[in-house]
């Protein structure tokens, strides 16, 4: 997996030169990348069918760790749409996950957390210092879209870091976060009474809807 792969070494955890991989890495490493596109492009249905395949998949190995790491696939994605739920499905299995995925558990709440254990990419997050320059330097579309999303959560995103979300997901076509960031555009603008632009944001949401 190109993004968030950080999450899944140990689903992919067999390499080149070595027998082929059981039957569960592969089906959930395929789950898993269907389970991604088809939530950015905001087919919950699909979505969830293909997340409770891979969910079921690294289930049968007994490892929580491997599940739990799914879990926070999930809540990432999430962060990255404005989808600010707890993430259940990850704190049931906290205690038998290892720092790291706690960590990034506790990251993506915009609690504190250790910087050292993160993904390299957020790590200049954890001190609570953002602005958009260093979101932007962020190359991953995906990752640099979880960031605007704590960061967001944390209360520490202005208006720039709105918009650099909102080009993001549009360049990359992924219909739900695109429509979760321009709809933080749109109340943005409303509580300033900036009219033109609340009617433009009205108009793209409407296209980005299909409409």
């Amino acid at each position: 997996m190109k993004r968030l792969a950080w999450l899944l070494v140990g689903v992919l955890a067999a390499c080149a030169g070595k027998p082929a991989a059981p039957d569960w890495q592969v089906g959930a490493h395929g789950a898993l990348q269907r389970y991604e596109q088809a939530f950015l492009a905001g087919s919950t249905r699909a979505a969830e069918a293909e997340f409770a395949r891979a969910r079921q998949e690294l289930s049968a190995t007994g490892e929580a760790t491997l599940v739990a790491r799914a879990e926070l696939t999930r809540c990432a994605l999430q962060v990255a749409s404005l989808v600010f739920e707890p993430c259940a499905g990850f704190e049931a299995l906290r205690q038998d996950a290892g720092p790291a995925e706690q960590a990034y558990a506790d990251f993506l709440q915009a609690r504190p957390a250790d910087a050292a254990l993160l993904p390299a990419q957020h790590r200049a997050l954890a001190s609570g210092a953002v602005d958009v320059a260093t979101l932007a330097a962020i190359a991953d579309p995906l990752s640099r879209l979880v960031a605007a999303g704590v960061s967001l959560r944390a209360g520490r995103a202005g208006p720039e870091v709105l918009q650099l979300a909102a080009d993001t997901a549009s360049a990359q076509g992924w219909r739900r976060p695109l429509l979760a960031w321009l709809g933080a555009q749109l109340r943005l603008a409303e509580q300033r009474g900036a009219g033109e632009d609340a009617e433009r944001l009205r108009r793209r949401i409407a296209l980005a809807s299909g409409g």
